[in-house]
Order: structure tokens, then C-alpha cells, then sequence
């Protein structure tokens, strides 16, 4: 196959070059690259199928979809149809593998950062965002302390500010409440962590459970700067 060619019918998306904002840098597909091919083989031999577009040019897609926030449809001619990219998009989500490939990398950049691959302590807190258009009334909720009417990301990073695990609520849910089942799942990822930071909010009911549901020590301290 020539290298502009594609064996799909009318696609030329491993010529294709690179020409948008949104697109990866050469430097940044030189440290995602070997990490993708790795989570692509995984897939493969799940389904058994090679993908016949180019893989840089299939996460280039994706990555347009999210920075500007267009419909699948809507993707410039020059990227693989949208049918093949929100093919794709599918097949990686159902099975975690996004998840898994930015694990490898924040693994990656802590052994840089002189740290271990796997986090021990990480901080969790809250975000109240606007909800975008397509996001539907029941999942949306009004924030009183920030005045705002959306959505709520509950987040837990580590100490280099790396995410590790993200749930989204309506904005109303208390903090206490939504970081509840953030814990969990931060537990259930990473048996490692022994150490989580929380600000004064989560104080009382949120800290007994910890304590008691995912026995983690209560540690009075402050919030590091990440």
C-alpha cells in the first residue's frame, strides 16, 4: 500500500498532515506513540481486526471532536469518515483502553518527575462547570455556594497534579456526597494510595467512611500545592 493511501474507499488519511491546533505535535506523538500501538494491539487481539487507517490520524479526530465540541459528522474531510472514527472511539471506551493508555503515560511522566510509577497520596476536590448544550436536565443540578446551574466534576490527582480518577455529578450534589463514590473508586485503582488530602468540606461523615468503609488513617494536614 502506498504510504498516501488508505484501504478504505476514498480515504488519505496516512498522508495526511497535520493542520490544526487540536492536532499532536510531532514531539508529543513521539511520547504517545509507542504507549497507543501498545493499548492498539490490545485491541486487536480482542477483535481479531487490523485497523486499515492511521492511528495518528484516528486520535487527531478524536481530539478535534473534544477540543471544539462538533458533532461526529462535522469532522473535516481530511480526517478518516466520521462513521470509522466514532467506530473507533467505541471500540477503545468499551473496553477502558483511553483510561489504560493515559495510565501508561502518567506512569511515565512520575518515573521522570523522580517518583514511583504507581501514586501513594493524591488530593481530591471539586469543580462546578456550565453543562454544555447536549447534556440533558436530570444530570444538571443548581451549585447555591457558586450561583452556577450545571455540573459538578469530582476529582482526585495525585502530587504532581496528574489525574487519577474524575465522576461527574449534577452541580447540586454536596461534595461530601459526590467524593463518597470518588474514594471508592480511587481505591479500587490504586491499592497503593494510602493518603488522600481533602480540604475542610469533607470533614465528619465523608471521613468516618474512609476510615472505616476503605480503611484509610485519618491524618490531619494540609493540602500540598500541586
Amino acid at each position: 500500500m502506498d504510504a498516501s493511501d488508505c484501504a478504505s474507499p476514498g480515504c488519505r488519511c496516512h498522508g495526511r498532515k497535520p493542520s490544526y491546533p487540536s492536532n499532536l505535535t510531532d514531539a508529543e506523538w513521539a511520547v504517545l506513540e509507542g504507549e497507543a500501538r501498545a493499548v492498539m494491539a490490545e485491541l486487536i487481539a480482542t477483535t481479531g481486526r487490523p485497523m486499515v487507517h492511521d492511528l495518528r490520524a484516528m486520535l487527531d479526530a478524536i481530539g478535534y471532536v473534544t477540543r471544539y465540541g462538533i458533532e461526529w459528522r462535522a469532522l473535516p474531510v481530511d480526517f478518516p469518515l466520521h462513521e470509522a472514527v466514532y467506530g473507533f472511539f467505541l471500540r477503545w471506551s468499551r473496553r477502558g483502553l483511553p483510561e489504560r493508555l493515559a495510565g501508561r503515560l502518567r506512569g511515565r511522566l512520575r518515573v521522570m518527575a523522580g517518583r514511583g510509577e504507581l501514586p501513594t497520596a493524591g488530593c481530591i476536590d471539586s469543580q462546578t462547570v456550565k453543562a454544555a448544550e447536549t447534556v440533558g436536565a436530570a444530570a444538571c443540578g443548581f451549585d447555591r455556594g457558586k450561583k452556577i446551574n450545571g455540573q459538578k466534576r469530582h476529582i482526585a490527582v495525585d502530587t504532581l497534579g496528574l489525574l487519577l480518577c474524575v465522576i461527574a455529578t449534577a452541580a447540586s450534589v454536596q461534595d461530601r456526597d459526590g467524593e463518597h463514590p470518588l474514594l471508592a473508586l480511587l481505591r479500587e485503582k490504586f491499592s497503593t494510595i494510602t493518603l488522600v488530602w481533602a480540604d475542610g468540606g469533607n470533614a465528619g461523615r465523608l471521613v468516618t467512611w474512609a476510615r472505616q468503609g476503605l480503611v484509610w488513617p485519618s491524618r490531619s494536614s494540609s493540602a500540598p500545592t500541586t
